[in-house]
């Protein structure tokens, strides 16, 4: 618990200027870049989700994995972040993920943190960062997988408010070659 709790406190410090520029002016005068601070407003409600993953990664793998979901998503922080509560139902068993997101002013990009339900560590991923350009969102991150580096991107386009698609990308070789591993396309309940 110990652990949940001090990675609240740090994202939420990470996302509190964006939280206060909605609500006060800089102390610095300086007037903040909200331009992109609406991008994921697309993603408040309740969605059906429809997976795909690849068996292996990094490996030429070209089998894939398919299974359904659900997410439910909400905006916070007066529209500077979002969060979602994700059940994939893998074949063997369903587990639970969290999305949070949040918009830097300073910057003007995006950071989305994964936890995965199945490590209760408390270890979140590596925040991607990124921006949407003509309705694509495009968002990056260095991390590891089985140990070795890999530059991860991660996808969102065809964004509506009854659908959108978001994919999953990895390159062993610093962003030379992208081999795309996990795809999901939602469908709104409500």
């Amino acid at each position: 618990m110990k652990t949940i709790v001090t990675i609240a406190i740090a994202l939420a410090a990470a996302v509190l200027p964006a939280a206060a520029y909605t609500e006060l002016p800089p102390a610095d005068g300086k007037v903040p870049n909200l331009s992109g601070m609406h991008d994921f407003d697309f993603i408040a409600g309740k969605w059906r989700t429809h997976h795909r993953r690849l068996k292996e990664r990094l490996a030429g793998s070209h089998d894939w994995v398919e299974f359904d979901g659900t997410q439910d998503a909400q905006l916070i922080l007066g529209g500077a972040g979002n969060a979602d509560d994700n059940v994939l139902n893998l074949p063997g068993g369903s587990y639970r993920g969290y999305t949070i997101r949040a918009y830097d002013p300073k910057t003007a990009t995006w950071r989305i943190w994964w936890l995965d339900g199945r490590y209760p560590d408390g270890a979140m991923d590596p925040p991607v960062v990124g921006h949407f350009e003509h309705g694509v969102g495009t968002f990056y991150a260095d991390d590891t997988f089985e140990e070795k580096p890999v530059r991860v991107r991660f996808i969102w386009k065809n964004l509506s408010h009854t659908r959108s698609h978001w994919e999953q990308a990895f390159s062993a070789d610093g962003g030379k070659s992208w081999e795309t591993n996990w795809t999901t396309d939602f469908e709104r309940i409500e």
